[in-house]
């Protein structure tokens, strides 16, 4: 059961730090199906956003199935993310089944609850009132950019991620996430400056 006081947007990685040498260097390029799919779901992703504002406005919630569908762009996101990032070895499915929960099919998790209502107010103000987050992300970005440089050679020559390279990371795209998840309408619960679950 999820803790009442914890975010509404849960995002995890359960994969070991073992990474096999050779796949800094080819992730990337494996990953380019998942980059032409995912450019595709981020276009839908806007489209859905403003159907949502709509149906906040005049309803005052998204309908399930749509915050189901929008949840589902946010997971595969992730798994995309994290796998084109070398954070984990077995392949993304390309799963696109709408669901709140994360079905537990691959390593890197990410739920959504749903809201029981959302404010008609707050639609005209989120992208406001989410612009620190959006200079910290900026910051944590270059951070992010530069840990991962290190994570490359570290994974390289290693075979091992760092731990507390690999959980910034994890952490800086919770961060990043939450806030897609609040601009784009699916909770007003204001994200945590943390990069903690």
């Amino acid at each position: 059961m999820r803790d009442a006081s914890a975010y509404p947007v849960q995002l995890d990685l359960e994969a070991p730090l073992e990474v096999a040498r050779w796949r800094p260097l080819v992730h990337w390029l494996l990953a380019i199906p998942h980059f032409v799919v995912l450019y595709l779901l981020q276009l839908a992703f806007g489209i859905l956003a403003v159907v949502a504002w709509f149906a906040i406005l005049f309803t005052g919630n998204i309908p399930q199935s749509l915050f189901e569908f929008m949840a589902m762009i946010l997971r595969y996101q992730w798994r995309a993310y994290s796998y084109i990032g070398f954070m984990r070895e077995p392949y993304p499915p390309f799963d696109f089944t709408p669901s709140l929960a994360d079905p537990g099919n691959d390593p890197a998790r990410l739920s959504v609850a749903y809201p029981e209502r959302l404010s008609r107010l707050l639609i005209f103000v989120k992208w406001l009132l989410a612009i620190p987050h959006f200079f910290a992300l900026m910051f944590l970005g270059i951070a992010a950019l530069f840990v991962g440089i290190a994570g490359f050679f570290a994974v390289l020559i290693t075979g091992r991620w760092p731990e507390g390279m690999r959980r910034f990371l994890i952490g800086t795209m919770r961060w990043s996430i939450r806030v897609s998840a609040y601009i784009y309408l699916m909770t007003d619960m204001y994200p945590p400056f943390s990069l903690e679950p």
